[in-house]
């Protein structure tokens, strides 16, 4: 790791991501040193500067890189590397939005659906966030995000993700709010209806309310209330969106304790600006292991040294 990184003034430490600027930039000399890497397939000296430099370096970097060499440096990087690790680095030169859409696209991709990977990132994102994805996933891909995801799922499933894919506050009671909550599970049948509506259209304080006194008014924790009421994707899409409500980073710290290696880089990658530090605590809060030593526990080489290097360090 560079230890310039350690001595950057313009670090932002208050921030909750690991991946943070780098002070002594020099997008030319990254573009040459990563030019001369390419050529000799140098995959360290790839990896220190990819991860040694937040989004918004990389992007000038891939620019820079570009009008040096008249090469495109992901299609470089495809070329001089593979696997896990060319999927890694080549993920960090995204633009974030186009990342996330890139992610729902590659969820949906292929036989079957990634239902977990589609909620993950409908249920951790704000409704602004999700309408810049949903623009970037329009103009990566020149098709519509909320009709490919209608194609990909049905019945109450389908209308959940909608709602999160549209999801805005809305001013409510809480009191009323519970006792929709509670009058729609005193059907034989649960109607899910009440509950895309009102998990997916009010703030997360609000929410927090909603769900603490619906706990205490049936006795039980609302997670154990949609698995017995609940069936299916459905039942998946509210266990998820609640856990979400709930416990965010204790959720993603969850689907980081798989190990697999699509879900381990798409959360690191996603989160390494924002909130990975957070990540991070309620991973060792989870397991008593930090998620720096099960990376190492579990991958090797030169695509561990990548996972470390968005890591960050020790916990």
């Amino acid at each position: 790791m560079d230890p310039d990184y350690f001595r950057s003034y313009e670090m932002c430490w208050g921030t909750l991501g690991t991946m943070r600027p780098f002070s002594n930039f020099h997008p030319d000399r990254d573009a040459i040193e990563i030019q001369a890497a390419l050529e000799k397939k140098d995959a360290l000296t790839l990896v220190r500067i990819l991860t040694n430099r937040n989004n918004a370096q990389r992007q000038v970097i891939t620019k820079t890189f570009e009008e040096m060499t008249q090469k495109d440096l992901t299609t470089s990087l495809k070329k001089a590397l593979s696997g896990d690790l060319e999927s890694l680095l080549c993920e960090l030169l995204m633009p974030p939005l186009q990342y996330e859409a890139h992610r729902l696209q590659q969820a949906m991709a292929g036989l079957g659906t990634d239902e977990e990977t589609l909620l993950e990132i409908l249920c951790t994102r704000s409704g602004e966030q999700l309408q810049e994805i949903s623009a970037a996933y329009t103009q990566l891909y020149k098709k519509d995000l909320e009709k490919e995801l209608k194609g990909e799922t049905s019945g109450d499933f389908a209308k959940l993700v909608s709602a999160l894919l549209n999801k805005e506050s809305v001013a409510s009671a809480v009191q009323r709010d519970i006792q929709t909550l509670m009058a729609s599970l005193n059907e034989k049948k649960a109607d899910p209806g009440p509950w895309i509506d009102i998990l997916t259209s009010r703030d997360t304080d609000h929410l927090d309310k909603v769900l603490m006194r619906l706990e205490l008014e049936s006795g039980q924790l609302t997670d154990q209330v949609v698995q017995k009421r609940f069936t299916g994707d459905t039942q998946l899409g509210m266990k998820v969106l609640v856990q979400c409500i709930q416990e965010p980073y204790v959720y993603l710290a969850k689907r980081l304790t798989t190990m697999k290696a699509p879900i381990v880089q798409g959360i690191m990658v996603s989160h390494c600006e924002e909130d990975l530090l957070c990540i991070r605590v309620a991973y060792k809060k989870l397991t008593g292991t930090s998620l720096y030593t099960a990376l190492q526990n579990k991958f090797k080489g030169d695509y561990l040294q990548a996972l470390l290097g968005v890591c960050r360090s020790e916990d």
